[in-house]
């Protein structure tokens, strides 16, 4: 089985963006992400409450880096160092060659096509340098912006599971899309 390391840490650059290393500096942008109910909404995960928790949160993203289990990138705007987003590769199964991709993003960065941009980064490289057959991206269905992103980027809905995951005493639904690498 073989793997790609993650370190040296490669920046991604697109047209608008750069996908660079998250670091301690961005704390409070991850809070803010983190702790926002309405990013986090479709995310079953508790909401960040204190800083020091999304200071755990980025040293998780780097120990995952440097262990190789996983990648993330900060989404800046070219020209602008302030963290708008988070995106990257989570549970990658290098045995099978298929990866998950999440992401994530400030209000104010919605319909900008920012997203969309940076997924087709995280495809290229998942595809060109990781060298994966398969991504996936889990999400909730109500999460149309999200749906959306992964169509525009020709990921297909591969599978709907009825209430398989109980949060916070609400079972919730979880759409499945897909993208194989055709190279």
């Amino acid at each position: 089985m073989k793997t790609v390391s993650f370190l040296p840490f490669q920046n991604l650059e697109s047209e608008r963006l750069l996908l660079r290393q998250i670091t301690n500096d961005d704390i409070d942008e991850v809070f803010e992400l983190r702790s926002n109910p309405e990013i986090m909404k479709f995310v079953p995960r508790p909401l960040v409450t204190k800083k020091e928790e999304a200071l755990e949160h980025i040293k998780l993203i780097q120990s995952k880096i440097e262990e190789n289990e996983g990648i993330n990138w900060a989404i800046t705007i070219k020209g602008n160092p302030k963290l708008i987003g988070v995106i990257g590769h989570y549970k990658i199964s290098w045995e099978n060659l298929r990866s998950e991709i999440g992401y994530m993003i400030l209000p104010e960065y919605h319909g900008k096509g920012i997203t969309s941009e940076a997924v087709k980064l995280l495809i290229d490289y998942g595809f060109n340098t990781m060298k994966m057959h398969s991504l996936e991206a889990i999400i909730d269905p109500r999460n149309e912006a999200s749906a959306k992103v992964l169509e525009k980027n020709n990921f297909v809905l591969e599978a709907q599971f009825k209430e398989d995951t109980l949060w916070q005493g609400e079972w919730l639904d979880t759409n499945i899309y897909s993208l194989l690498n055709k190279n």
